[in-house]
C-alpha cells in the first residue's frame, strides 16, 4: 500500500536520511537512510513488498529482516498520525 504523509507533515532530505516535522505538535522525526529508502519507495506508489525488495537489494539483508523493518516503520508512522 502506498504511503502518504498528512498535510501537516513537512519533509527535508539531509546528509543522514530524512527529517519529518509534525507541524501540529512541533515534533521532529529523523529517519536514517534505510527508512528513507522505504518511505521513498512507498511514496512513489510501491507497496510494502517493493520496499522490502529495495532494502534487500540495497543493504543485502535477509527478506525476513527487511520485511520486519518495513512493517515496523509503517506501523510507527501510522500510529504517530504522520502517515496514512
Amino acid at each position: 500500500m502506498a504511503l502518504r504523509f498528512g498535510a501537516d507533515v513537512s519533509t527535508a532530505a539531509t546528509d543522514y536520511g530524512t527529517v519529518l516535522l509534525d507541524q501540529r505538535t512541533g515534533q521532529y522525526w529523523e529517519l536514517n537512510p534505510t527508512a528513507t529508502l522505504v518511505i521513498e519507495t512507498l511514496m512513489a506508489g510501491g507497496d510494502e513488498e517493493a520496499a522490502t525488495t529495495a532494502l534487500m537489494r540495497e543493504y543485502d539483508v535477509p527478506q525476513s529482516q527487511a520485511r520486519n523493518d518495513v512493517n515496523t516503520l509503517v506501523q510507527d508512522l501510522r500510529a504517530s498520525g504522520l502517515a496514512t
